[in-house]
């Protein structure tokens, strides 16, 4: 979303040596899976690049169908703020949001 690539944006700003961000998946949780995101200073061999709006994103090849037609976000309120992504494939999620299951 618009939100997710000016955060994208202003956090790479204060790191030149990164070229974009990695988004993976993790077995984590009470439910399964959990999203993994962190800075990278080059693609890996088998990530998929998406491009979008100047900000690069790369997605590891053993999260690509997990994350196939995942919308990221990024969200503030009074009490938090963070990156959530609104994927069509998941089958249910723990109580507290933090782990999910496809």
């Amino acid at each position: 979303t618009p939100s997710a690539v000016q955060k994208i944006k202003q956090l790479l700003k204060d790191k030149p040596e990164h070229v974009g961000v990695k988004v993976g998946v993790r077995t984590r949780g009470c439910n399964g899976l959990s999203y993994m995101l962190e800075y990278t200073k080059s693609k890996g061999d088998s990530d998929e690049e998406v491009v979008q709006d100047g900000i690069r994103i790369f997605i590891e090849k053993k999260a690509q169908l997990t994350l196939l037609g995942t919308e990221m976000d990024y969200v503030e309120d009074k009490l938090s703020s963070e990156f959530v992504f609104n994927n069509p494939s998941i089958k249910g999620t723990c109580g507290c949001g933090e782990s999910f299951n496809i």
